[in-house]
């Protein structure tokens, strides 16, 4: 797959079938969208995959806001990768673009990225004040020759799934409901670094230490069951996310996972975090004692959770 960002120039010589939004946190909603460009590319193996998006989400740009993400840019595009697609264009949001009308807009991607298919959500957004449609793409769809597919938004209990209500789920601590509109998962992904090894070294119970990017959304400060994916397997665990408020000294808001019967060193490896339930907030507590006391709780909920004592699960 080829990644291309930091640049206006994204031509694509081969045919293609296109896709365009945010796709923060690639849901089920988003799936959708992949699924039928897959299927484009069974009946037509010369075309192409492609996504186009941007480098920050438009919203920020516009209101000046910053916002947190479900997924960061390199865990999207391992995801991007996963599922099939081919190039996937992360455009600049400049001041150009975002002025730019959206007939113009049209004229630029049809040709230069030679698209023959394109699909998108029935709310789809683009061009000047947010002027361009579905209704936009097929009336130049003849002009330009491609096709357009409109896709509605799937709903759970009434209500579209969406980048917002899987992240008001995550906000709320309720992973599992988050985990079902986004058909996998919910995941931190990053590399082992060397904490001050306490859990070992004082609390005897060994553990991993993530320190995730500024801009990764990540859940209430709390004790979490979890999967930790290194190497292509699975190791059952309990992660708690926060600021460790027992141990003393300045600690920075961190991912600390204990995998359970598990030895090997993981310090510089990459490894990747998935969230299954939420067990309890974070607390502080008196001694380091009472810290270890509800630790081994917690293991002892998290192993009942995946009614295992021992092994790991392929993935």
């Amino acid at each position: 797959m080829e990644y291309i960002r930091h640049s206006m120039t994204f031509e694509i010589q081969e045919p293609t079938v296109l896709s365009l939004g945010k796709f923060d946190g690639l849901h089920r909603g988003h799936e959708l969208l992949l699924e039928y460009m897959a299927k484009k590319k069974q009946e037509h193996p010369e075309l192409k995959a492609v996504v186009f998006t941007f480098d920050i989400p438009p919203r920020e740009q516009v209101q000046n806001i910053s916002a947190q993400v479900l997924t960061t840019r390199f865990e999207k595009e391992q995801l991007f990768q996963n599922m099939g697609i081919d190039y996937v264009i992360e455009c600049p949001f400049t001041r150009e673009i975002m002025c730019m009308e959206p007939e113009e807009f049209i004229r630029r991607i049809a040709s230069d990225l030679h698209v023959k298919y394109m699909v998108v959500g029935a709310d789809f957004r683009f061009g000047y004040k947010r002027r361009g449609d579905y209704r936009m793409l097929m009336e130049y769809a003849d002009q330009y020759g491609y096709c357009v597919e409109v896709l509605d938004k799937i709903q759970e209990n009434g209500r579209d799934i969406s980048s917002t209500f899987v992240r008001e789920e995550i906000a709320s601590g309720n992973i599992e409901k988050a985990n079902e509109l986004l058909g996998y998962a919910f995941f931190v992904e990053g590399r082992v670094l060397h904490g001050r090894k306490i859990g070992k070294a004082v609390l005897g119970i060994p553990t991993i230490n993530l320190i995730p990017p500024p801009d990764k959304l990540l859940p209430p400060f709390g004790v979490y069951v979890t999967e930790t994916v290194w190497e292509g397997q699975n190791y059952p665990g309990i992660t708690n996310v926060g600021c460790k408020p027992t141990i003393q000294g300045d600690n920075p808001v961190g991912v600390e996972t204990h995998l359970f019967d598990f030895t090997e060193n993981l310090y510089g490896e990459e490894v990747q975090i998935r969230f299954l339930k939420h067990v309890r907030k974070e607390q502080k507590f008196e001694t380091l004692d009472a810290l270890m006391a509800q630790m081994e709780l917690d293991i002892q909920y998290g192993r009942l959770y995946f009614n295992t004592g021992k092994g790991v699960q392929k993935n």
